[in-house]
């Protein structure tokens, strides 16, 4: 499978998630998603990965209306559930062939 990689700029993140620029910088601070491009604070590029958690971060506090600190908390342990299940999968593969 080819996954592809998209980036999406700040301006485009803040527009399709209907938030502010501010917010944004802040869910970088607080370390739920990092810049691939940090030229200057207006014109960040984020992957489609990082902008994959910062959407989820964004649900999470309107959806739940949990603070970001929580959120932050939440998305780490988000990211490594997957971590494991991926090494899981990979680990699951190497058992099978040596079966």
């Amino acid at each position: 499978m080819i996954e592809a990689k998209l980036n999406i700029s700040i301006s485009e993140l803040c527009q399709s998630g209907n938030v502010s620029k501010q917010l944004i910088y802040e869910m970088v601070e607080f370390g739920i998603a990092t810049p691939i491009e940090w030229r200057s604070e207006e014109h960040w590029i984020f992957d489609n990965v990082s902008a994959h958690w910062l959407k989820k971060a964004i649900r999470l506090n309107r959806e739940l209306e949990i603070d970001w600190v929580a959120v932050t908390m939440i998305i780490e342990l988000l990211k490594q559930k997957e971590s494991l299940q991926l090494e899981n999968q990979q680990l699951q593969c190497q058992l099978q062939n040596f079966l």
